[in-house]
């Protein structure tokens, strides 16, 4: 029997999204801007209440979401659970954009919006970041002529660290009458700044947030989309009955009623990230600035030989050889963790 299977032209012309995560347990993981401290004990003894009863039944959203909308400072009628940020991506996607219709991105940066505009079918228009990893604004204002479906920032930016300054970003949502404008606040506690109250502002922002950075949540998968509450009931129409499970939403709460140990983690983050930096720049490796829980840093030609000695002691770093070959974003650990890099590469000749 001959089976043709209709699949659509679109998954036809790409390749599976291959993340490389398997493998990693008991190695020092600087690759993937967790929280390698891990998740605070009031989660951990949330998780532990969790009983049978609650498992096995369909989750029920109202309570957590009231937590987590206060949380964001918004009303639970402009917050919209997801499973993980990328989940959150996708319904943005789901809703606005068609095939052949431009979406417009800054690369390089986080890959699932190429991902999910491939998928779409759309037509991607990619902006560079400059020389200096500096945001191309007056590109960025001159797409929205051409009036895009979708036009995605992420503030600061992955894996530049770059932070759009908020009078930009006001040009960018003063022009953009006929696009959606998704922010990807991903990383916003570490860099003070976000635009969550803009979005009473301008119905047509659309911001993304995650419980994996600095919640330390990336196992349980838990995002959101913060937005005026007449455009978002267009992209919960795109959404699942039950997108999040009992385990996220229960161990979202806790993270957030426990603003001490968070506010902690993103203090001592944030210093241990100024340290870094300065540690990589007396070592003579270049650093861009940086608004988020990493560093980009180009190692030059030290870098392929570097990275080999890493992986050989069991770091884990990301190599951006899109940039160059010395080219690497490295995740602010803990303490020892980058002292062990930083032992390392004194020891690279």
């Amino acid at each position: 029997m001959r089976i043709h299977l209709p699949v659509r032209p679109a998954i036809l012309a790409r390749h599976t999204y291959e993340t490389p995560a398997e493998g990693r347990q008991g190695k020092i993981r600087l690759d993937f801007n967790e929280n390698t401290s891990g998740c605070s004990a009031a989660v951990r003894i949330a998780l532990a209440r969790l009983s049978a009863v609650k498992i096995s039944t369909y989750p029920e959203y109202e309570m957590a979401s009231h937590s987590l909308a206060r949380y964001f400072g918004v009303c639970p009628e402009e917050l919209l659970v997801a499973n993980g940020g990328d989940d959150a991506l996708r319904a943005v996607f789901d809703t606005f954009a068609d095939p052949r219709r431009e979406v417009v991105i800054f690369e390089p940066t986080f890959p699932m919006y190429r991902y999910y505009a491939e998928i779409t079918g759309a037509r991607i228009r990619a902006l560079r970041y400059g020389p200096n990893m500096e945001f191309p604004a007056a590109e960025a204002l001159a797409s929205l002529r051409r009036k895009p479906r979708l036009l995605f920032v992420t503030n600061p930016n992955n894996p530049t660290g770059t932070l759009v300054p908020k009078r930009i970003l006001a040009r960018l949502l003063r022009k953009a009458t006929h696009t959606a404008v998704v922010v990807d606040e991903a990383y916003a506690e570490f860099s003070t700044e976000s635009i969550v109250p803009w979005i009473r502002r301008y119905p047509h922002l659309f911001i993304v947030r995650t419980f994996s950075k600095a919640a330390g949540l990336a196992g349980l998968r838990l995002g959101a989309v913060l937005a005026n509450r007449e455009s978002l009931a267009f992209v919960r129409r795109a959404m699942p009955p039950f997108p999040v499970n009992c385990a996220a939403l229960i161990a979202g709460v806790a993270a957030v009623n426990d603003r001490k140990t968070l506010a902690r983690y993103v203090r001592g983050t944030v210093r241990r990230r100024t340290w870094f930096a300065r540690q990589l720049h007396l070592a003579g490796v270049r650093v861009f600035p940086s608004a988020g829980n990493f560093l980009l840093a180009d190692f030059g030609n030290l870098g392929p030989l570097f990275f080999r000695k890493l992986a050989e002691h069991g770091i884990l770093i990301r190599e951006y050889k899109i940039l160059g070959p010395g080219f690497a974003r490295i995740t602010v650990g803990t303490q020892s963790e980058l002292e062990k890099l930083l032992y390392l590469l004194r020891r690279t000749p």
